[in-house]
């Protein structure tokens, strides 16, 4: 069976895979070796991220993560993000899973419930319903979640430079992003699956592989084994 996709619009509607998680979970690391598992299997991919994905949404992240920005509003915050969403989804989310391609993007709502409704305090009622509004009824095929102590992710994290405006919250904040995580996790366990990011990087890798291979095995009706057994990630 041939996988490739064409970008055509014909095409059958891609999936769209969400990588989430704190700082210095590995979430980079991981999309690049899960992009090169689809590409090896004939699927045409997509990688992105958020805050980001578009040069509008880009210029959005700047202004969100400059650490001379501090003191910014919760909630100009919050439509901060989902501005640069919304043009992330016009320019390069929807534009690619309509061709046919997979979509892997480091970061998405899930990210807002977590940071703007854990770690900010904001009312989650508040999320949903711009989430509605800026995506409709678009939501992840699947969510990995590389989940670690936050102690250990920031130490990662700023053991690479300078902390960005996030990176600089104190340690309770991650506390309370990362227990949002997780319980969206176990709310959602169909979409959903919970990474050890703790463990060691062919162990993480392994997980997440194993997790995308069953999504393309679900959505292609054929074992992904059959047509990559040389990949690895």
């Amino acid at each position: 069976m041939n996988l490739s996709i064409a970008m055509n619009p014909k095409a059958a509607r891609g999936c769209f895979i969400t990588l989430e998680g704190i700082e210095g979970a590995g979430k980079s690391t991981h999309i690049a070796r899960l992009s090169a598992l689809l590409s090896s299997l004939g699927i045409a991919v997509v990688t992105t991220r958020e805050p980001g994905g578009s040069p509008i949404a880009e210029r959005i992240r700047a202004l969100l993560l400059d650490s001379v920005n501090t003191g910014m509003d919760d909630t100009a915050e919050l439509l901060l993000m989902f501005a640069a969403r919304a043009e992330h989804l016009a320019k390069t989310i929807r534009p690619a899973l309509d061709s046919g391609a997979w979509v892997l993007c480091d970061r998405f709502t899930d990210a807002t419930y977590a940071y703007q409704g854990g770690g900010r305090g904001l009312n989650p009622e508040r999320i949903a319903v711009l989430e509605t509004l800026v995506q409709g009824d678009l939501r992840p095929d699947l969510t990995l979640l590389f989940d670690l102590e936050p102690e250990l992710g920031l130490a990662r994290a700023r053991g690479r430079g300078a902390a960005d405006r996030i990176e600089s919250e104190a340690l309770h904040f991650f506390d309370a992003v990362r227990a949002v995580y997780r319980e969206r996790a176990y709310t959602s366990p169909e979409r959903f699956c919970l990474i050890d990011a703790a463990a060691p990087l062919s162990v993480v890798g392994e997980q997440a592989g194993r997790a995308l291979r069953a999504l393309v095995e679900t959505r292609l009706g054929e074992s992904a084994d059959a047509f990559g057994a040389g990949a690895t990630v």
